[in-house]
């Protein structure tokens, strides 16, 4: 269940930050295609906090019996 949190909460702060980058940096001109339009830039947001936030195992299994005291 807390893989599942940590998931979401990536994936909502990533929204939050994909957004206002387009809202206080973003390319108002048209010509940049990520950073001109608000739902794309919140997209690559949730996809990049999703990624960042995605549980990884972290655990190394050591089966050398000379190793394990």
């Amino acid at each position: 269940m807390k893989k599942y949190l940590k998931m979401i909460f990536g994936t909502v702060l990533g929204g939050i930050l994909g957004y206002s980058y387009y809202y206080f940096i973003g390319c108002h001109s048209g010509s940049c295609p990520i950073t001109s339009n608000p739902y794309v830039s919140t997209f690559w947001g949730i996809l990049l906090g999703f990624i960042i936030f995605y549980p990884s195992k972290n655990k190394i299994k050591n089966d050398n019996p000379r190793n394990n005291n």
